[in-house]
């Protein structure tokens, strides 16, 4: 039976004793992570959050309970801290000492859990996500959560000390579709109508700028019904900033000095928190590097080119390698006459891959159709000094040879060559790269390179819709160089846009805003919006912009993907308390989920059932 704590305080957090309090009477709470019975004598391992003391009591004489205390009982101990008696246990921050009960209190008796509370578990996600609380207990998840929590407390301590305020927006507004699917509210109060959840505060911030805030900032939750993957949730949490009378380099160096100063701050807290060491020598590093080099900028181009991608991973050099040129008079009409077409022959050369197997390479193969590649020609340059080349039979000796001098091949290498539209040729050898990488083990989760890439395309065309849309959003402005091309190549218009990228991950990104009405109603114009559209979409934004709004530019960061990328986690669930799983559902609480009929009433919703 439970009983009360009535008359007892906790003094301290397990672990927060120290061999400072031998002779001391500390009333401890927590939960039971191991009852042993050793011949007479209990060892009990208390848990909470800050980490484990052992409680040792003989059962001849003392409360009979102790002996069969069930793992997970919430329970409170009071007793006197003594030097332990028997073998140091180096693994523990109490290792050197343990408590002497003298009172038991079981809290809550608990029934067995579903699974082992502890690290290194192999239980199904599946599992864990429905009993997430038990889930939490582990220690390795509750220091995540605990290092997330103390990330966002270096952040707020940064963009105070910067002069930015914390200014909260709200979360039921005007649904502006464009771009992902929003979530929407029905409204009881006006029937028929919706408010929408928040994909981001952009127009909201915005309008802080018009208003004289000059610098916000806000932990904003926003919500995009969209496909999920590793480092994606339906609702997210991001850094959102915006900052006034601003331009490009002002941004990046307000958050390269906020970069600077987490990196600072991190090693101490993974110390604290039992985060592995080289996880803090690799911060050191990264801040030391902060420190004397900032951050390196590439443009949008230079990182398709070379990268494959728009997040490149910089954390091992392989570069893609363009031989349209070597190869578009050759015989091999496959890029011959990709190259006449406007398209591309690029390649990677994978060192050390040269004597690799036929099925290995066939996987190389899947991976690059999987992006779009009708396949993948290749020259194996064997450690043994013999090659073999996919399409020997279509060149020369001498083709072969010029390719292989284009690429920089050594025997020992693999070289993958992929042909088709810059589109294609980027995502599959971007993939292939990651891929190699990963093989390699290259990309070491504690070792940490940033980059900004600016100068993105301010549009992009869209097959779907037939019509261009905007890379980020409708208020990004253009580069002033080139907004004179805009009704001739608008393909071409690169925009004052920038993101960060960490570990070939976009951690965070954002531009200048537009300020002007003319080119603001131009920007409609090209991505297909009527004037009655804009009115009706953005009207309230517009109306704000006649009245002097200031040259205003922002950046917001995935606040989930950043405490993933600093704290080394595979996935984001692990640095969120309540994550869902890939269709968006809750396991634990079973949503979403079906309301009462009256509820629907209320609001004058009628469901249909969709024709499978």
């Amino acid at each position: 039976m439970a009983e009360s704590m009535q008359g007892l305080r906790r003094t301290c957090r397990c672990a927060e004793v120290t061999e400072n309090d031998i002779g001391r009477k500390v009333t401890l709470m927590g939960w039971v992570a191991k009852c042993r019975n050793k011949g007479g004598i209990v060892f009990v391992d208390l848990r909470d959050r800050s980490g484990i003391m052992q409680i040792v009591t003989e059962s001849e004489g003392a409360d009979p309970r102790w002996g069969s205390l069930k793992p997970e009982s919430a329970i409170a101990v009071v007793g006197t801290v003594q030097k332990r008696g028997g073998a140091v246990n180096p693994k523990l921050k109490t290792g050197t000492i343990e408590v002497i009960p003298e009172q038991l209190r079981v809290l809550s008796e608990a029934q067995t859990p579903p699974f082992l509370i502890q690290d290194g578990i192999d239980t199904r996600e599946d599992i864990r996500l429905k009993y997430r609380y038990l889930d939490l207990r582990r220690p390795e998840l509750q220091h995540k959560i605990m290092f997330r929590a103390h990330l966002v407390q270096l952040i707020r301590e940064f963009l105070s000390g910067e002069g930015f305020l914390d200014i909260e927006t709200p979360t039921l507004i005007k649904s502006t579709p464009e771009g992902a699917r929003d979530y929407l509210v029905p409204s009881r109060v006006h029937p028929g109508s919706f408010y929408a959840l928040p994909q981001s505060p952009q127009l909201l911030k915005q309008l802080l700028m018009c208003s004289g805030m000059d610098r916000y900032y806000q932990i904003a939750r926003c919500y995009r019904d969209e496909d999920l993957r590793a480092d994606r949730q339906p609702e997210f949490t991001q850094v959102d900033m915006e900052l006034s009378f601003v331009d490009q380099d002002d941004v990046i160096d307000v958050n390269t000095r906020l970069l600077t100063y987490i990196t600072e701050k991190l090693p101490a807290i993974y110390r604290e928190l039992d985060f592995p060491e080289e996880l803090a020598r690799g911060v050191e590093k990264a801040h030391a590097d902060l420190l004397e080099n900032g951050i390196s900028r590439m443009t949008w181009q230079d990182a398709m080119d070379d990268y494959g991608s728009d997040k490149p991973d910089l954390r091992f050099d392989t570069k893609i390698i363009d031989i349209s040129d070597v190869v578009k008079d050759m015989g091999f009409g496959v890029f011959a006459d990709t190259v006449k077409n406007g398209g591309y022959v690029r390649g990677l050369r994978l060192e050390g891959d040269g004597d690799m197997g036929r099925k290995q390479i066939d996987k190389l193969t899947e991976v690059a159709r999987t992006y779009g590649a009708k396949g993948m020609a290749y020259i194996q340059l064997k450690s043994d000094g013999t090659q073999k080349c996919s399409f020997a039979k279509f060149v020369t000796e001498e083709e072969t040879k010029a390719i292989i001098d284009a690429m920089g091949g050594k025997p020992g290498d693999l070289l993958v060559i992929i042909s088709g539209t810059f589109k294609v040729v980027c995502a599959a050898l971007g993939a292939l790269r990651l891929k190699y990488g990963a093989d390699k083990g290259y990309m070491n989760p504690c070792d940490f390179k940033f980059v900004w890439i600016v100068d993105f395309p301010l549009l992009e065309w869209s097959d779907e819709e037939g019509r261009y849309l905007a890379m980020h959003h409708p208020f990004t402005m253009p580069n002033e160089e080139d907004w004179k091309n805009i009704d001739t190549d608008p393909g071409h218009v690169r925009a004052q846009a920038y993101d960060i990228v960490l570990n070939g991950t976009e951690m965070g990104g954002g531009s200048i805003r537009i300020h002007m009405d003319d080119v603001q109603e131009k920007m409609f114009e090209v991505l297909g919006f009527t004037p009655e559209r804009a009115q009706e979409q953005f009207g309230f934004l517009l109306t704000a912009f006649k009245y002097g709004v200031p040259p205003h530019a922002g950046l917001a960061y995935g606040l989930d993907r950043m405490a993933m990328l600093f704290s080394a986690s595979d996935t984001i669930r692990d640095v969120i308390a309540f994550p869902k799983v890939k269709d968006a559902s809750d396991l634990m609480m079973n949503a979403p989920d079906v309301v009462d009929s009256r509820q629907l009433e209320e609001l004058s919703i009628k469901t249909i059932e969709k024709e499978q």
